[in-house]
Order: C-alpha cells, then sequence, then structure tokens
C-alpha cells in the first residue's frame, strides 16, 4: 500500500493500514513546515486542515473560546487538543465549510480569520466573500514538493506486484506524487495499482496516468478513504506441507 500522504499524517494512516493487516510503504508527496502566522481579531476562526491546525494554540487574539469551524472531525479533534473549546465540524470538504459559516456566523459580527497552507484556501475564501464576509486569510504552513521517492518505495514498486494500491489525499499531493513517479521513470507502475482518492476532485487529478482503476472515497475523509480497502487478504503461507 502506497501512502503519498505528507508527515505527519502519512504514519497515522500507516498505523490504521497496519490494524487492517496492510502494510503501508510511505512516499510522501508534499514537505510541511509551520510559518509563524499573524494572528488577527476575528469573529471565528476556520480551518482547512490538520496542518493548519498543529501550528495554533489559543492566546490573546486567539482565546480558547473563540469560535473556531474546521474542513471536518480530524481537524476539529486537532484543535481541541491546542486547546480551543468551542469548534465545529463540517462534512469534509470546503464547500461543506463555507455552507457551516452561512448557517452560523452572520458577516455583520465582523472578519473571519482563515488558516490555510501557502498557495491553499482562495477558492473557500472566495465563496464565504460571496456570502457577504469579510476574511483575513493567513499562511499557517507551507508544503512543498518532495524532491524524491524514499528508497524503500522506489524498491517495490520496482517489484512487479509487491505494491497493489496508492492512497491519494489532495489534488496537491496527488500531482506530485505523479510527478515523482515520472522523475523516477516508474510512471508506468500505475497501470499495476488501483489509486483511492479521497473526493472525485483528486480522482480527477490522477486522470494523466494509467491507473489500473480508480476508486473514489463516499466521504472526503480517511475512514471513508479506508474502506475503500476493508481488511487485507489474508497471504498464503510459504514454505512446508503436512
Amino acid at each position: 500500500m502506497l501512502v503519498t500522504r505528507p508527515e505527519p499524517g502519512a504514519a497515522e494512516t500507516a498505523r490504521r493500514l497496519r490494524d487492517l493487516g496492510w502494510q503501508p510503504v510511505l512516499a510522501p508527496a508534499l514537505v510541511l513546515a509551520p510559518c509563524p502566522m499573524s494572528a488577527t481579531a476575528a469573529q471565528a476562526l476556520l480551518l482547512t486542515s490538520r496542518a493548519a491546525a498543529r501550528g495554533l494554540t489559543p492566546g490573546p487574539k486567539l482565546p480558547a473560546a473563540l469560535p473556531v469551524l474546521t474542513v471536518g472531525e480530524a481537524t476539529a479533534a486537532e484543535a481541541r487538543g491546542r486547546g480551543f473549546t468551542d469548534v465545529t465540524a463540517a462534512e469534509g470538504d470546503a464547500v461543506a465549510l463555507a455552507s457551516l459559516a452561512t448557517r452560523r456566523l452572520d458577516p455583520a459580527r465582523g472578519a473571519l480569520l482563515l488558516a490555510v497552507g501557502q498557495g491553499y484556501g482562495r477558492d473557500l475564501a472566495a465563496l464565504l466573500r460571496q456570502g457577504g464576509f469579510r476574511v483575513r486569510r493567513r499562511i499557517a504552513y507551507a508544503a512543498r514538493p518532495a524532491t524524491t521517492l524514499p528508497g524503500p518505495a522506489i524498491a517495490a514498486l520496482g517489484r512487479p506486484g509487491d505494491i497493489a494500491y496508492a492512497l491519494f489525499t489532495s489534488p496537491r499531493s496527488a500531482e506530485c506524487a505523479m510527478s515523482l513517479l515520472r522523475g523516477a521513470g516508474l510512471a508506468g507502475t500505475a497501470a499495476g495499482l488501483v489509486a483511492c482518492a479521497i473526493s472525485a476532485r483528486v480522482a480527477a487529478t490522477l486522470a494523466p496516468l494509467p491507473w489500473r482503476a480508480i476508486r473514489v472515497a463516499l466521504r472526503p475523509d480517511q475512514n471513508a478513504l479506508l474502506d475503500l480497502l476493508g481488511p487485507a487478504p489474508a497471504r498464503p503461507e510459504r514454505g512446508g506441507t503436512e
């Protein structure tokens, strides 16, 4: 199972896969790094990912009781773990988060603070502004493409049949993963892999390579992504007879 999710999320996904009996092979397509974020007064904080939440802690400009709206439950759990107490999760994507903000918040009560990764969140900010909100978009982390596939991933991909599935959790990481495969001369291995995408948008990003199949999660979250797999099939026993 090839895992292209960035760290530290890749390690979490790997643990989940091992619990299901799969053998994960880590190949993070992006490298995340926190950025100092200048907080500003706002009626609510919006978080689009766990990576955005990881760099934040309550303080004078981000009080613990500040309403926090997150893209999904995993990000909500991260925000609660950081000390925020009024946290509500949307149903997994930017459209759902914008809808939640429209239902829960009032444009007349002040600006929204949107914490995102570098290069992310513009579409969400546009949706919120269309709803009459003032949006202060701030960069909480940077995501740069990995420069190469890890050695164990290259070796496993080079052995036909060693890897059967590849997991993809965002359009950008999918693009970067395909670039890494091409750079390693391994783009042809896609024909032997089932690509599992967390959303239809990610699945569309994967279209340029000839995957054996592309499966799309029913919901844009990790649980639904892993539901595409289920428990690993039992491995045949090797050696010896009775």
